[in-house]
């Protein structure tokens, strides 16, 4: 048998009642969103279970929503005996991985989130970023697109290289929306504009990168038991230290999450869970690599299939 790497959605995978039949019917799950309520001062588990939609995408919400809503699925699905070699998360999931590998523990993660959400929110007054998926362009061709953009004066960078053919470019109005003309000019099959707050993973977030590196200081951050495969770097990391800088780092710099699979694959990896909302990350992985195995767990019902489908390997 091979290894198995649970992976962990970033902002975007919320939705309105997510983890609510989990909590209403498991006392373990639903101490996590009683933890984060009392964490944060406020009733995040409400707004999680009722809503309103347009509150709980905010980013401020969206990311302690997914991180608390993960961990609690996490959680239960740990009582089944199935244990991850790697872990891995993407942009905000990342934080959810590392809680999940020891190296933060779960009230500091979202406390750092929420006041990552904050600062991310903060970094550019709304409307003067924003970011775009480029579809069927390589990176290369569109990484000489978005340096000869910001050259001329219009910031804009590659901010998420999600699978083959479809990377997220992320900087000033008028850069993302110079660079996708030219992405279509150079080849690009497709540029869609996304509905988000600012331009994250790019250099205008360094601004949000200096105010949470003294948040980052206020919490306990321990070496990993388990490799998490960083955001910033495609690579294996477990020694405190190093989590503080990639975390701070990863604010400002592309998701590698392409990169990422192909390595947790490299090292052995033949089966991915993901867990928490939504199945986004499911969908990239089968993009990257159809030879290998994928699961997505959010509540007892899929938790029941995965378990069904790898029971000859818990025995």
């Amino acid at each position: 048998m091979g290894k198995i790497a649970f992976l962990f959605p970033g902002q975007g995978s919320q939705t309105v009642g997510m983890g609510k039949t989990l909590a209403e019917t498991d006392q373990t799950a639903k101490s996590y969103f009683d933890k984060a309520d009392e964490k944060l001062n406020f009733s995040l588990s409400n707004l999680i279970f009722e809503g309103p939609q347009e509150e709980l995408t905010l980013t401020t919400n969206a990311q302690p929503a997914l991180l608390t809503t993960s961990i609690a699925v996490l959680e239960y699905f740990k009582q089944f005996g199935i244990k991850p070699d790697f872990v891995a998360g993407h942009s905000l999931g990342e934080y959810t991985a590392l809680v999940a590998a020891g190296a933060i523990s779960f009230e500091d993660g979202v406390y750092a989130v929420r006041k990552r959400g904050e600062y991310m929110e903060e970094a550019v007054p709304n409307g003067e970023g924003t970011m775009a998926a480029v579809l069927g362009l390589d990176r290369d061709t569109l990484r000489t697109v978005t340096e000869k953009v910001t050259d001329e004066g219009d910031s804009v960078q590659l901010a998420n290289l999600n699978c083959p053919g479809q990377i997220v470019i992320s900087g000033s109005r008028k850069g993302v929306e110079i660079a996708s003309v030219k992405a279509k000019e150079a080849g690009a099959k497709r540029v869609m504009p996304l509905v988000v707050s600012g331009p994250f993973h790019s250099e205008l977030m360094k601004p949000a990168a200096e105010k949470f590196k003294g948040r980052l200081e206020e919490i306990e951050v321990k070496n990993a038991e388990i490799p998490v495969i960083a955001n910033v770097t495609a690579d294996e990391i477990t020694l405190a230290e190093e989590i503080k800088e990639k975390l701070i780092e990863q604010l400002y710099s592309p998701v590698l999450w392409e990169d990422s699979v192909q390595k947790m694959i490299s090292l052995g990896v033949d089966t991915f869970i993901e867990i928490g909302p939504g199945k986004v990350l499911s969908g990239l992985v089968k993009k990257i690599d159809k030879s290998v195995r994928i699961f997505a767990v959010s509540d007892q019902e899929t938790c029941t299939a995965v378990i069904e489908s790898l029971k000859e390997e818990i025995q």
